[in-house]
């Protein structure tokens, strides 16, 4: 279902049909035939099917989410021992051995200035008259 409501033929063929139903409704049921439309002008009919197309089309894209979410962690958990886990891993006992690498980022930030606080305003705004 998911390859055919996303194609281009859906999508031009969804565009013939609505156009087909408004031909038919208001030129050929009322102008040629005489005869009193079936759906008038305003297509409260066609706004329906329109409507429970919409909600089908939701289900149909949240099943099929759910469904590409469970294949992608079952590919995760089968693909666990792969050489990038095996380099985080190494990489993690690097930092284990070396504890000065865990303070790299010690003393930069706005926290760590020790003198006064510039504020690019003033404080307080004199009052004139």
């Amino acid at each position: 279902m998911r390859n055919a409501m996303g194609s281009w033929l859906f999508v031009f063929t969804f565009f013939a049909v609505m156009i087909a139903w408004a031909r038919t409704n208001t030129v050929l049921q009322e102008h040629i035939l005489r005869h009193r439309a079936f759906d008038p002008c305003p297509y409260i009919l066609l706004n329906l099917f329109l409507s429970m197309m919409a909600g089908v089309q939701a289900a149909a894209l949240l099943i099929a989410a759910k469904r590409a979410d469970s294949i992608a962690s079952e590919v995760a958990i089968r693909t666990e021992n792969t050489e990038m886990t095996e380099a985080i891993k190494r990489n993690t006992d690097l930092l284990d051995e070396n504890p000065s690498a865990n303070s790299v980022g010690e003393g930069v930030g706005p926290m760590s200035h020790s003198g006064p606080i510039l504020h690019p305003w003033p404080l307080s705004i004199p009052h004139q008259r």
